[in-house]
């Protein structure tokens, strides 16, 4: 019978174990469901045939819940949870969330800033000797010296930090495998040194030969060009295939990053998603509610992994990789049927997809030789000549979740590259898409319609997305649905000047757009955007790039993204004026906002007879001004 993973001692007990082989740390609440790192690692541990705890959320006041397990037999893995710990705490304002999806009950303040670290030291007091191997998106993120947009300054390796052994990088099964067997085989954790997808700290006499060295810790917080430098290194070796080791020196440390773990094949990638999850939260979480993050993806499918799209601003290209890697579709269809026994399931799989829904492929021929193109973006601004845009593996795949009795709808609510849907000569998919697997709303990314924004961004010209919205609406008229397309945004990207941010306003209000949600530019780790954020250079290019920094004109990049709310009129106003856009000002069909001076002079009663009046006979002031 499946069960959950200890997470006490009586849970050991009952398992007859006196001691555990590896024991899971993480930030979020225990979840054991594959959309869900530490899920998917203390499974695949279990089936390498070791026993696994997990210590969910420990205090960290004292180091006192790091035993309650007690020491594993070999080694501490460690994470911060789903997502970055100072994203789960922060807004990009840096104002303090109130509440946390991956927590029971949604609620905030149940992990530390900068929780990986926080977590490692608590382990060093406890068990001074025992092996520390940390991973996940916040180590993964951070493995090279890298700008902390809280902080505004740069921060060394999290190894560093965190005085870690070892760091798995990207998504870490592979590696795990390896790093567990050499471990128990008796192996110290000093001596693993060769496992490719891991990073180390090294005396500078052992760095291995044949890596590329980027600018120094000391080099990249002193220039600016640089880091620059430095980041574009590390953004051209996260290859599997042409990528090398990468070194860079911290003080009187070296780090070493060796090459990329390949990508899990479709049937390791099948067994990993196939091993014994519950599939929901730990009902140790019933009584506070559960854990929010687990309604969204409960009864959710992943059908593949990696993104060449490669935006930006996206972190999915250095954490996930952009070779596309998927699984079979006898695998997606067992885990679909399994839904069919769970009393929760309604009929309704709310989404197959992944880090980009319609990416069943590999971008071209290629890449499977001789690794993804350096320095060149396979849609972006064009799709690539070499490209092959191909959605009939995943219709097909569709077409037969559609098929399974019992299941009532199949949505995708993963990101739709609408560029690579539009590659496709043939439009069956699309037409499929709209007809049978939206669920009300369609989310795509255009992110804005400024092509000189969209170019520090990496994505597509909007002229791309202006033939998607007309083909969208034209067929979702056609098949009578009453069916939205919602972009989504970002305000005060780099390379967004203020007359851009006026731009995408004109843009959304011609297109009838009012977006009930902005996202600001957030400067997390280990992306492109952060860079160019930091530096004002784009480490790709070269090229010296404006940068929106000051809170007051990102809140009225952010004011113009939602123009038609009144209590942003008068920022809008301001902006409006700055950049000399007064004309936009007023009643007329182009106008992002009324003339408020000249709607309060209409408002005013009519002078007593025998006074003066500053109104003319209609109302409206006779200068401007």
């Amino acid at each position: 019978m499946n069960d959950f993973l200890p997470i006490s001692k009586k849970d050991m007990h009952r398992r007859g174990i006196d001691q555990l082989d590896f024991i899971c740390v993480t930030g979020d609440s225990y979840v054991d469901h594959p959309t869900f790192g530490t899920a998917i690692i203390s499974r695949v541990m279990e089936a390498e045939g070791f026993s696994v705890g997990i210590i969910a959320q420990p205090g960290w006041k004292n180091p006192n819940d790091m035993m309650r397990l007690g020491a594993p037999k070999y080694a501490f893995f460690v994470n911060s949870g789903n997502i970055d710990s100072m994203v789960a705490h922060y807004t990009v304002a840096k104002r303090k969330r109130s509440d946390d999806a991956y927590t029971a009950g949604g609620k905030s303040g149940r992990r530390p800033d900068r929780a990986l670290t926080v977590y490692c030291r608590l382990i060093r007091q406890a068990y001074p000797d025992t092996p520390i191997v940390i991973g996940g998106l916040e180590a993964s993120l951070r493995r090279f010296a890298h700008y902390d947009y809280w902080d505004d300054s740069v921060y060394p390796s999290i190894l560093l930090d965190t005085g870690a052994d070892l760091l798995s990088y990207g998504m870490g099964e592979k590696q795990t495998a390896q790093i567990v067997h050499r471990l128990a085989g008796g192996e110290p954790v000093s001596a693993l040194t060769d496992i490719r997808g891991t990073c180390y700290l090294t005396d500078p006499v052992n760095t291995p030969w044949g890596g590329v060295q980027c600018p120094s810790l000391d080099m990249v917080r002193a220039d600016k060009k640089a880091y620059a430098k430095a980041a574009r290194i590390q953004m051209e070796e996260q290859d599997e295939i042409r990528g090398r080791t990468v070194i860079q020196r911290h003080g009187d440390k070296m780090l070493v990053q060796n090459p990329p773990m390949p990508a899990l094949n479709t049937e390791e990638l099948d067994r990993v998603y196939e091993l014994p999850y519950m599939r929901t939260y730990h009902p140790v979480y019933e009584a506070e509610g559960g854990v929010p993050a687990i309604k969204e993806v409960e009864f959710s499918i992943t059908h593949n992994r990696g993104c060449f799209g490669a935006c930006n601003f996206c972190s999915i290209a250095f954490h996930q990789g952009r070779k596309i890697t998927v699984r079979s579709e006898e695998s997606v269809l067992r885990e679909a049927k399994s839904f069919l026994s769970n009393p929760n399931f309604k009929g309704y799989i709310s989404d197959v997809g992944g880090p980009t829904a319609n990416f069943r492929r590999s971008s071209c021929e290629h890449q499977k030789k001789y690794g993804l193109c350096k320095g060149r973006k396979c849609l972006a601004p064009e799709p690539c000549p070499q490209l092959v845009a191909d959605h009939s593996d995943y219709l097909h795949l569709l077409r037969s979740l559609r098929a399974v009795k019992g299941v009532k709808k199949v949505f995708i609510r993963s990101g739709i590259r609408y560029d690579y849907m539009l590659k496709d000569p043939d439009d069956t998919f699309f037409k499929e898409l709209v007809r049978y697997h939206i669920s009300g709303q369609l989310r795509v990314a255009p992110e804005h319609c400024s092509n000189t924004v969209l170019d520090q961004m990496g994505k597509p010209h909007i002229e791309t997305y202006r033939r998607f919205q007309k083909m969208y609406e034209e067929e979702t008229k056609r098949l009578g649905k009453e069916q939205y397309l919602v972009p989504y945004l970002i305000s005060s990207h780099p390379g967004s000047t203020l007359s851009d941010a006026i731009a995408l306003a004109k843009f959304l209000k011609e297109s009838h757009i009012h977006p009930d949600q902005v996202q600001d530019f957030y400067p997390t780790p280990g992306t492109v955007s952060t860079c160019i954020y930091y530096t004002g250079i784009n480490p790709i290019t070269g090229e010296n790039v404006y940068v929106p920094k000051t809170p007051e004109e990102k809140a009225m990049q952010r004011a113009l993204l939602q123009y038609y709310k009144p209590e942003n009129r008068e920022m809008v106003r301001k902006a409006l004026i700055i950049a000399g856009r007064r004309d936009l000002i007023g009643s007329g069909p182009e106008c992002l906002i009324p003339d408020e001076r000249k709607k309060a002079s209409s408002d005013k009663p009519a002078a007593r007879k025998g006074k003066s009046s500053w109104q003319n006979a209609k109302g409206k002031h006779p200068r401007k001004g």
